[in-house]
C-alpha cells in the first residue's frame, strides 16, 4: 500500500480526517495514472486530492479531472506520487471540511493506462456518513474505492 501525505482544503473551518483506499483491478497492462478529486453536488470540479503518476504529460488522459483542474500545477503541486499497478491499493489521507460531508460532494477517480482506454469517472463515491466504510464498485482499472473517517 502507498500512503500519501496529508493535504488540507483552503479555509477549512472544522476538518475531518478521511482515508481513501482505491483498489485497482487485475487488468492487463502497465501502471495506472489516477486523479482523485472532489466535485460538488452538480459534479463540478472543486479540489484535487491526489494524482498517482509523476509524468504530467500524461495528465491530459485523466480527462474529467484535467478539464476541471485545467491541469494547473497549483492544483496538484505536492499532491503527486508514483503510478500504481494492477491489484494494488492506493491509500491517501486528507483533511476535509466537515461541511462537505452529507452535502452532495463526491470523491471521483479518473484512470488511464498507457496504450489502453482512458476512464474518466471510473468511480464516483458520494461523500456521506452512511457511505463511510462501504466499498463503492468501480469500473475498468478501478475495482473499488472505500473511504473512512
Amino acid at each position: 500500500m502507498v500512503l500519501a501525505s496529508l493535504v488540507t482544503l483552503p479555509a477549512v473551518a472544522q476538518a475531518k480526517a478521511v482515508t481513501i483506499d482505491t483498489q485497482l483491478s487485475q487488468y492487463r497492462g502497465d501502471g495506472a495514472y489516477l486523479a482523485i478529486y472532489l466535485t460538488d453536488a452538480r459534479g463540478v470540479y472543486q479540489q484535487t486530492l491526489w494524482v498517482a503518476g509523476k509524468k504530467s504529460k500524461y495528465y491530459k488522459h485523466l480527462s474529467d479531472w484535467a478539464r476541471g483542474s485545467q491541469r494547473s500545477r497549483a492544483e496538484y503541486d505536492g499532491l503527486t506520487g508514483a503510478s500504481i499497478t494492477r491489484g494494488e491499493t492506493l491509500q491517501i489521507s486528507v483533511n476535509l471540511d466537515e461541511t462537505l460531508i452529507d452535502s452532495g460532494y463526491q470523491i471521483r477517480v479518473d484512470a488511464a493506462v498507457e496504450d489502453m482506454d482512458d476512464q474518466p469517472a471510473a468511480v464516483i463515491a458520494p461523500l456521506t456518513t452512511a457511505g463511510a466504510g462501504t466499498p463503492i464498485r468501480g469500473q475498468g482499472y478501478i475495482q473499488s474505492l472505500t473511504y473512512t473517517f
